[in-house]
Parts: C-alpha cells; sequence; structure tokens
C-alpha cells in the first residue's frame, strides 16, 4: 500500500509543479478564465481518479472517495474568505498570491497527511473517539450558524505571526517570490514568509474541522488524504475563480453548519445504525444546493447610508 501513496504524491507534486514553474513561471496574475479552467481540470481529475478507486478498491471506496470530497470543497470553500481577507491585510501582491498558496499547498499536504494518520490510528484504537468527534462537529456547526453573520477574522491576532515579529527580523516591502533576503550581511524574513506561516497555521485550524468530518465518511486513510488532496488543490484554483464572487452566497456558511451538524449527528447513530453513504452525499449534496440557490435567489441587501 506504501507504493500508491508515494506514487500519488509524486504525481500530485509533478502536476504542481508543472502548473507553478512551467505554466506560469512569469508569475503573472491568474486571469478569470483561465483560474475557471483550472478549476474545471482540477474537478475532472478528482471524478477520473474516482473511476480509478471504484475499479480498484470497488464501489463503495469510490462512493467514500467522491462523499470526503464534496464534503472538504464545501468547507474550502467557506476556507476562501479567511484567506481573501488574509491577502488583503498583508497587501500582498496579487501576482505573489499564487506563490503563498502553492507552498501553502505542500505545508498543507504534510500536515493533513499526518493528521489523518493520527486521526485514522485513534479511531481504529479508541472507537469512542469516533463519538468524540461528532460531538464536536455538532458543536462547531452550531457555532458557525450563530455566527454565521458576523463572522470575524483578525490576522493582527495570529499566534504565529506575533512570535515571528518578535523574534525575526522582518522587511518592510515584498522583494517578489522571496521568503528571505540579505541586507548589510543580515538574514531577514520577507512579509511573504509571514505570510505563507500565517497561511499554514489557519490550515490546522481547518483541519480541526475537516479531518473529523471525512472521518465519519470513511476511516480508509487512503481514501481520506486523496479526498483532501484534492479539495486542497481545488482550493487554490477556485480562490482565483471565486474570490470576485464569494459575498454572493452569504447562506453557504448555514449551509456547511448543517453539514457538520448532519455528519455529528451521523458520527454519534453510529452507534445503533449505520447511515449508508449514498445518503449522506444525498443529503448533503441537497444542503449545499439548497444553500448557493438561496444565496443568489435571495441576495444580501447592502447597507446604504444617508
Amino acid at each position: 500500500m506504501l507504493i500508491f501513496w508515494i506514487i500519488f504524491n509524486a504525481v500530485i507534486l509533478v502536476l504542481l509543479f508543472v502548473d507553478l514553474a512551467v505554466l506560469n513561471r512569469e508569475g503573472r496574475v491568474i486571469a478569470f478564465r483561465q483560474a475557471l479552467l483550472s478549476s474545471a481540470v482540477w474537478i475532472a481529475l478528482a471524478f477520473v481518479f474516482a473511476i480509478i478507486i471504484h475499479q480498484w478498491m470497488g464501489a463503495t471506496r469510490a462512493l467514500e472517495f467522491v462523499t470526503g470530497y464534496l464534503v472538504e470543497v464545501a468547507l474550502s470553500v467557506d476556507n476562501l474568505f479567511v484567506f481573501i481577507l488574509l491577502f488583503a491585510y498583508f497587501k500582498v501582491p496579487q501576482e505573489q498570491e499564487r506563490t503563498v498558496l502553492f507552498w501553502g499547498i505542500i505545508g498543507a499536504l504534510i500536515m493533513r497527511g499526518l493528521f489523518i494518520l493520527a486521526g485514522v490510528a485513534l479511531v481504529s484504537r479508541f472507537h469512542w473517539m469516533l463519538y468524540l468527534f461528532g460531538a464536536f462537529l455538532i458543536y462547531t456547526g452550531y457555532k458557525l450558524m450563530t455566527e454565521a453573520e458576523d463572522k470575524q477574522v483578525d490576522p493582527s491576532r495570529n499566534l504565529v505571526l506575533r512570535i515571528t515579529r518578535r523574534f525575526l527580523p522582518v522587511t518592510t516591502e515584498y522583494e517578489g517570490k522571496k521568503f528571505f533576503t540579505l541586507r548589510q550581511g543580515r538574514r531577514f524574513a520577507t512579509p511573504l514568509f509571514v505570510v505563507l506561516l500565517v497561511v499554514e497555521t489557519t490550515d490546522i485550524l481547518f483541519a480541526t474541522d475537516s479531518i473529523p468530518a471525512i472521518l465519519a465518511i470513511s476511516r480508509d486513510s487512503f481514501i481520506v488524504y486523496t479526498s483532501n488532496v484534492f479539495a486542497i488543490l481545488g482550493l487554490r484554483s477556485l480562490f482565483f475563480a471565486l474570490a470576485g464572487l464569494m459575498k454572493l452566497f452569504h447562506y453557504l456558511n448555514y449551509g456547511l453548519a448543517a453539514v457538520l451538524m448532519f455528519i455529528g449527528v451521523k458520527m454519534l447513530a453510529e452507534m445503533k445504525y449505520h447511515i449508508p453513504t449514498w445518503i449522506a452525499l444525498l443529503v448533503i449534496a441537497v444542503v449545499l444546493t439548497v444553500a448557493v440557490l438561496a444565496s443568489v435567489a435571495f441576495p444580501k441587501k447592502t447597507d446604504v447610508s444617508c
């Protein structure tokens, strides 16, 4: 099984390298049409991989992959709000947003892999942890629903940011793609490195929701990991495709809250009743579709000051 993990990660790294270092080596701003095309390619690759899983591991595992992928993509879309805020707060040049997301994904692949292996091991050895995760997801969903309208993120309060600024000299200006630079023989970190650290630590917080959620769908570590990876890769493209449209989906947080609470209930229900994966997939798809359609049908009113 280890060989499949190695092959999968090697292929993903090659695709990322081709995307950043070959197709977009100039570091230019990504156009909306190109971002949509890139998103479509990653989505298509995810479903091609689902077909491979179907042929290799069977229909059950393929359905678990698709369901897990849908859950992770939905949670990733919500995370776009935070990334947009982070880039605006740090005034990241548009042509360097791609660099941050590229290296952020590399770090996320490593951290998510460790988180998933640890989570699967815990659930396998201590089955009661599954119910703890379920209760946590219900609580998280409730908080997301009650705070959906006034959700605020203050990047300046990030602990890693404060520690970095205290112990590491940071330049006041960006220097292209450089994370570090030399000035008068002394090494300085650039603001781009600080942004990368904040993005990585923010992803750890995201993982506390997404990993328990997908463990309710599957406990096969390979399925959990690969669905996470495809969702993360899709997030990178979706950022550029949807960054200007995210405010349209103002009911999405409510849909995500309902999904998290449903998955939490599904986890707790496992004590006496197993909810089939296809039912979970149907519920998640319907809830998210309703949230998006409601956002479009009932646009958020903007405050008009006289």
